[in-house]
């Protein structure tokens, strides 16, 4: 991997019915993730996803470009927007693109990550350290 590599871009599709999955896996049932009326009630546009989840997908994409998640030795980012998940049957979409950004000294490799719904910027300083394969 040399810096300026460009991974493929991962899309990914959300729905009602995936945060309802993530909800009984992770034990998160907070109401923002399910009723409109409690997500308005806090500001929020609808029923946003889990952090965690948008998280978890962008995750999936540095480990499938890296050949799998024991090639990943850290991964960190900040959420900067919520992606909201409409009630319908085709719910929405996270876009997640990556460059190689730096080889550090030890051989491993900084992949600058960006996820993207809508067209607008979900996770930031998104970044993973991984072993490039041999």
């Amino acid at each position: 991997m040399q810096v300026g590599t460009e991974f493929p871009p991962q899309t990914f599709r959300v729905t009602r019915a995936d945060l309802v999955r993530y909800a009984g896996a992770s034990g998160d049932f907070n109401p923002i993730h399910w009723s409109d009326r409690r997500a308005s009630a806090v500001g929020l546009p609808g029923v946003i996803a889990h952090g965690m989840l948008t998280m978890g997908l962008a995750g999936q994409a540095v480990a499938c470009w890296v050949g799998g998640t024991a090639s990943i030795v850290e991964y960190s980012t900040r959420f900067a927007n919520p992606v909201v998940v409409p009630d319908d049957d085709k719910g929405t979409e996270v876009v997640v693109a990556g460059v190689v950004k730096k080889v550090l000294d030890d051989g491993l490799v900084q992949i600058d990550v960006t996820a993207t719904c809508q067209g607008e910027k979900v996770l930031g300083a998104a970044k993973a350290i991984v072993r490039p394969h041999a």
